[in-house]
């Protein structure tokens, strides 16, 4: 094995690679994928925010009878804007309004008010201490030292996401165990929590060796990394592991739609945009026919988690779903182009054999 397997990052979770598979939200992540980069000598990870406490207890049971290798849960510590508690039915009827003419041609009655709730991060973080898996990482901000100290002591390894400096150097002061240095190329929601995330678009290659300069615990790089260039690239600058998602997304092992994994690989892959139209938080996603209709209305959705439940009777989610592309959500990071992988098994099995020649 090279000098690259061997990092402050693989010291810290003893895995083999320093390579972590991106935690989907949205039910995109999968067991199955989960378990094929933690046997492969990564870092499988699973991304819980729609999940309730029980449901991820169920997942975790399901990971372990794939792998007995570390796997990461993943949660969003932000689990709503503070605009929710000012939504009320004006505010619902507008919002209807923009999307109504949609809804008409689709033959589909618009969701009611209210809008059912998300689960809370304060129960799903209990099921993180029961299932105790080997990492648990989160995003949109930083948990209580109570929930970290709790971790320490079951033995919970924790990586905080970091969408800037400022960022990066909270999480280290908190006291977590390992930093996500992630660029705005990334696909998926810019989770931003010190500034709005519109204020935070540093590319990935220009964040990690600001990171890599300020902070001493192990740095992630994430964004625009999807292939061993990518990894050799990140490594140069400083990062001691990398996260990939969008490639790990493409691979028939995800949790995503065929058509989904088909846009990834299509000349549309090369047409992204940073949009809040499908959950009210800015993410990073394929240009299509809603984003591109309402890019003007960008202030008037409804605040996360709201606007998901209102889009998703459009047939935006769930993954699975074979509704009209046009209005579905297709996340992507900018390197979507360059993938060439539709199996997670040999996409990972290419990074390292490229790595190591």
């Amino acid at each position: 094995m090279c000098m690259w397997t061997k990092t402050k990052f693989t010291r810290l979770t003893g895995t083999d690679f320093p390579i972590i598979q991106g935690p989907f939200g949205g039910k995109l992540s999968s067991a199955e994928l989960t378990a094929v980069v933690s046997n492969a000598g990564g870092l499988g990870s699973y991304g819980c925010q729609p999940y309730s406490a029980s449901e991820m207890v169920t997942i975790a049971g399901n990971i372990r009878k794939k792998t007995s290798k570390p796997f990461n849960l993943n949660l969003w510590v932000n689990d709503q804007d503070d605009a929710v508690k000012e939504f009320d039915k004006d505010r619902f009827r507008k919002v209807i309004g923009i999307f109504q003419p949609y809804f008409e041609a689709l033959g589909i009655e618009p969701p009611a008010f209210p809008l059912p709730q998300s689960p809370a991060f304060e129960d799903q973080v209990e099921a993180v201490f029961e299932i105790k898996p080997a990492v648990f990482s989160f995003v949109y901000g930083i948990p209580s030292g109570e929930i970290l100290e709790r971790c320490r002591q079951l033995g919970i390894i924790t990586i905080g996401t970091a969408t800037t400096l400022d960022e990066a150097m909270a999480i280290e002061n908190a006291g977590v165990d390992a930093v996500v240095a992630t660029g705005s190329d990334a696909g998926g929601h810019r989770v931003s929590f010190l500034e709005q995330p519109e204020d935070s678009l540093v590319g990935t290659f220009s964040l990690i060796p600001q990171v890599a300069d300020a902070v001493k615990i192990p740095l992630i790089a994430a964004g625009g990394i999807a292939d061993a260039r990518g990894i050799k690239a990140a490594m140069a600058l400083g990062a001691d592991a990398v996260q990939i998602g969008t490639a790990f997304l493409a691979t028939r092992q995800s949790g995503t739609s065929t058509i989904h994994r088909e846009k990834l690989f299509s000349k549309e892959a090369r047409y992204t945009t940073l949009t809040k139209v499908y959950t009210g938080r800015l993410s990073r996603g394929i240009k299509n026919r809603l984003t591109e209709e309402l890019k003007d209305f960008q202030s008037s959705f409804a605040p996360y988690p709201l606007q998901g439940k209102i889009v998703g009777k459009l047939g935006a989610y769930p993954a699975n779903s074979e509704s009209n592309p046009e209005l579905k959500a297709f996340w992507a990071g900018q390197a979507a182009p360059v993938l060439q992988y539709h199996d997670a098994e040999h996409f990972i099995a290419a990074m390292i054999s490229e790595m190591e020649s």
